[in-house]
């Protein structure tokens, strides 16, 4: 593949390359699904991660999450373990450049989208939109396992807004996939994936000219994304660092999901928590079981906007019950809440989670030592009770709300939001030798 040179016109809009896409080949695993997993910041707990390693020896968890004693032997042993995976023919390149049609199904969900190598922007081009801060001791090992593998091992969430039609790539893609696709699995999740490629000129064109028009939110990826923008800068210019592995899906025609992200106080017991709330937030004990709860924070999520009050709730567990905060005192959002942003960023849940409870009323380090992000509610809440934690659970945020935030450059809190599905890791990687 040629590669684009570096320089770009701000506001050009997305240039999505073609790429040689790494594969596994299927008659030397178990089964595709055996060999996929979900992101590597989603698998948190270690249970989840030794399921993965034990489905099948050539899991693609053994890159994107080596195990060892050093973070140096990890990036060697993941290094190590894709080069032989290609000397063994586990995994094979396609033999020419492609975008790829990618299909998810299920949950009564459908989603498509093209996966491809995206020319790397910074934000002030505005092609790219981030929406959440990061956290540079992740930006940092992300940077050394790519740096050491020399691949994008998985790739990124983007999304962008369409016109509704059905020409340039929304005509390829409803084209293709009435095709046979080059691999199909259903995952654990109940899932189905389905994978084609396209490499005709003429659909690389329209898809081309199509989305030169478009710039793109980051839905999932922003570390990952840090990462890509951090290794370019250390190579030489035009290069395949130049360009990162993503998913683009377009929202006007295949919404995306968006659920919160949790976050467990490792050293902050609930009935501490509790005890320090007083004046601060209305509390209520719900008995559970969790859905009730989760019922309840949506209730008073949704209808804050009716009373004119500060509408942000959250649910504390831990301790075998669950405790819905709201109707945050006034007084305190204004002393507390930075006024530097637009009201929009000060009144998210995530906002007054980090400024008012986290920095003012419980004091905690927003480090790994004191907090984990987890997604899954349930893993949230099991942890919490297991180790005498708390569990912050949260009400995702409206995608609109992202959107309008990000488009004004405004950064909300790390981890504010989960968008899904998330593609499925160990379809189709990236190796930047072959690209």
């Amino acid at each position: 593949m040629s590669t684009p040179g570096r320089a770009g016109k701000a506001g050009q809009g997305l240039q999505l390359a073609p790429f040689r896409g790494l594969r596994y080949v299927p008659e030397r695993v178990g089964s595709l699904a055996a060999v996929t997993s979900p992101p590597y910041d989603v698998v948190v707990r270690p249970d989840g991660l030794r399921h993965l390693e034990t489905a099948d020896p050539h899991n693609i968890v053994r890159l994107i999450l080596p195990q060892a004693a050093s973070a140096a032997d990890r990036h060697r042993l993941a290094a190590d373990t894709l080069r032989r995976w290609q000397e063994e023919h586990v995994l094979a390149a396609d033999p020419e450049p492609a975008l790829y049609v990618y299909e998810q199904r299920g949950g009564g969900i459908l989603q498509r989208g093209l996966i491809g190598a995206l020319r790397l922007s910074p934000r002030e081009e505005g092609v790219v939109l981030p929406h959440e801060d990061v956290m540079p001791h992740i930006v940092e090992d992300r940077a050394a396992l790519m740096r050491g593998t020399g691949a994008n091992l998985e790739p990124l969430l983007f999304s962008y807004r369409g016109n509704g039609s059905t020409t340039g790539a929304a005509a390829v893609i409803d084209r293709v996939t009435g095709t046979e696709p080059l691999l199909s699995t259903t995952t654990d999740d109940g899932y189905a994936h389905r994978l084609w490629s396209v490499t005709d000129p003429h659909d690389l064109e329209t898809i081309g000219k199509d989305l030169s028009q478009q710039h793109a939110l980051i839905a999932d990826g922003h570390h990952r994304w840090a990462t890509y923008l951090r290794l370019r800068a250390e190579q030489p210019a035009p290069g395949p660092w130049d360009f990162g592995l993503v998913l683009l899906v377009d929202t006007a025609r295949y919404p995306l999901r968006v659920r919160a992200i949790h976050r467990l106080l490792h050293r902050l017991p609930v009935a501490q928590a509790l005890e320090a709330l007083k004046g601060s937030f209305r509390v209520r004990t719900i008995d559970g079981p969790l859905p009730e709860a989760l019922d309840a924070l949506t209730e008073v999520s949704e209808a804050s906007g009716a009373s004119g009050e500060a509408g942000n709730a959250f649910v504390l567990a831990g301790d075998g019950r669950f405790h819905l905060l709201d109707r945050p005192d006034p007084d305190l959002l204004a002393r507390v809440v930075p006024t530097d942003r637009p009201e929009a960023w000060r009144t998210l849940d995530a906002t007054v989670l980090h400024s008012v409870l986290l920095e003012h009323v419980w004091q905690v380090p927003d480090n790994p030592e004191n907090i984990s992000y987890i997604h899954e509610t349930a893993a949230a809440v099991k942890q919490a009770e297991r180790h005498g934690g708390t569990a912050v659970l949260m009400h995702p945020v409206q995608e609109d709300v992202v959107r309008e935030l990000a488009e004004q450059g405004v950064t909300m809190p790390r981890k504010s939001t989960s968008f899904g599905p998330k593609p499925a890791t160990g379809l189709v990687l990236r190796s930047l030798a072959l690209n």
